[in-house]
């Protein structure tokens, strides 16, 4: 690779898998877990000159853990809720304090009752509800506290306990949903320290000071690198890093790279210097290295790269795949913008609605469920092509097509209706 690292064709896998969810457990992915402790020094170099990232082998928690850090951080980013097996929504700011709270207490007790771990989350957010800086948190109906005020700050925490179970920090002896609703079901909560150690990717805010930053630059702060001026102490390189000018060409090149492996689709017009990174010779070609080194696929233009995994191995997006009303109706809406006479213009609430309705004229059994709810529809369609970058919000009920959407050809087919069933119709596609 010229001026970086290339990587073993064994260790591709891996650092996809890396890529798309932070670790590697030996309990769920062994041979993955396998190989990359065999080439730990090649993986971890990789990460470390070609993205700036930190990976970190820890044989006795059985775990291999990438720590991503950005600057730009993307707003729409973060753990989902799940019910039923499908992500429902990002969890709340008060869920997110709660998994730090656990991690806290877990740290002190690695093994705990729940009615024990509550008590004690209750007594912090007490100590500090006069500072509001952490959120309310009762779990018995009192005085002051409704039955449901209760129930929600209960229903909160099992969330919360179901993301770290999720990403196996910690482990539970029974089914979190019974302890919402029955006051004597008192599970066991187990943790690892090793793996709570690997947990966050930052130094803790009070360390970094962040308290004495404007909140707009608190993600700068925990980056990496100033992370390593933080660590050593340094606090006037804190500053300065914090108040340097212009990025220099390796920073561009960190935040063009990380952009490209980590989001869905990257515009390379992102980079406000006078030539951007990407539109460089020697950047599009280290770039399209990079990406090929880690086994991806890349569809590049001028305005627009695309990087995809057919393996899905190194995303958590399964565009277009699936059958659910909503991803149909993303792919109708799809190819309706690529037939627009300007397909990169505004589109509103409004078209996406009458665009539905006429396909329900076509078929009239296609997404019976959302019968006189179309504008829920649309948005729903609009959300799976905003989380795929082939819109961009631009206000309530108005999207953007980015270039993405020049790279994807769409083919309807509407099934012959079938007596007694309910026919949904059928989608082809290709990128």
């Amino acid at each position: 690779m010229s001026g970086g690292r290339s990587l073993a064709p064994e260790l591709r896998e891996p650092a996809r898998k890396l890529i798309a969810t932070g670790r590697i457990r030996a309990e769920l992915d062994v041979e993955l877990y396998r190989a990359a402790v065999q080439g730990r020094r090649e993986l971890t170099d990789f990460f470390r000159v070609e993205l700036g990232w930190v990976v970190e082998v820890v044989e006795s928690a059985e775990l291999v853990r990438l720590h991503k850090r950005r600057s730009d951080v993307p707003t729409d980013r973060g753990p989902w809720l799940r019910r039923e097996g499908r992500p429902v929504h990002l969890v709340s700011k008060e869920i997110l304090a709660l998994v730090a709270l656990v991690c806290e207490q877990l740290w002190r007790r690695p093994r705990m009752s729940l009615r024990e771990l509550m008590q004690a989350i209750a007594q912090v957010c007490a100590a500090e509800a006069l500072a509001d800086q952490l959120p309310q948190f009762k779990i018995v109906a009192s005085d002051g506290t409704g039955k449901k005020d209760a129930r929600t700050s209960r229903t909160n925490l099992v969330d919360a306990l179901k993301l770290l179970v999720d990403e196996g920090s910690i482990t539970v002896d029974a089914d979190l949903d019974r302890a919402i609703s029955e006051d004597e079901n008192d599970l066991v909560v187990s943790a690892s320290r090793e793996r709570l150690a690997q947990k966050f990717s930052s130094l803790s805010p009070a360390l970094l000071g962040l308290a004495d930053l404007p909140a707009a630059r608190h993600a700068e702060a925990l980056s990496s690198r100033v992370l390593s001026s933080a660590a050593l102490g340094d606090e006037t390189g804190l500053v300065e890093e914090l108040n340097a000018g212009e990025p220099s060409v390796d920073e561009r090149r960190l935040r063009a790279v990380r952009r490209l492996v980590d989001d869905p689709a990257s515009d390379p017009l992102d980079d406000r210097a006078a030539m951007p990174y990407l539109h460089t010779p020697a950047g599009r070609d280290r770039a399209l290295e990079v990406i090929a080194s880690l086994g991806f696929t890349t569809t590049a233009r001028r305005d627009w790269w695309e990087v995809t995994d057919a393996s899905g191995i190194g995303t958590l997006i399964d565009f277009p795949n699936g059958r659910r009303n909503e991803r149909q109706a993303a792919l109708a809406l799809l190819d309706a913008v690529t037939q627009r006479p300007d397909p990169r213009g505004e589109l509103h609430l409004s078209e996406v609605v009458e665009l539905f309705a006429q396909v329900r004229t076509r078929v009239p059994r296609w997404a019976a469920a959302y019968d006189h709810r179309l504008p829920a529809l649309a948005r729903a369609a609009a959300a799976e092509l905003v989380a795929v970058g082939l819109l961009a919000r631009r206000g309530p009920d108005v999207w953007q097509p980015t270039p993405g959407v020049h790279f994807w050809r769409v083919a309807v087919r509407h099934s012959a209706p079938v007596t007694g069933t309910t026919s949904n119709g059928g989608k082809d596609v290709a990128p």
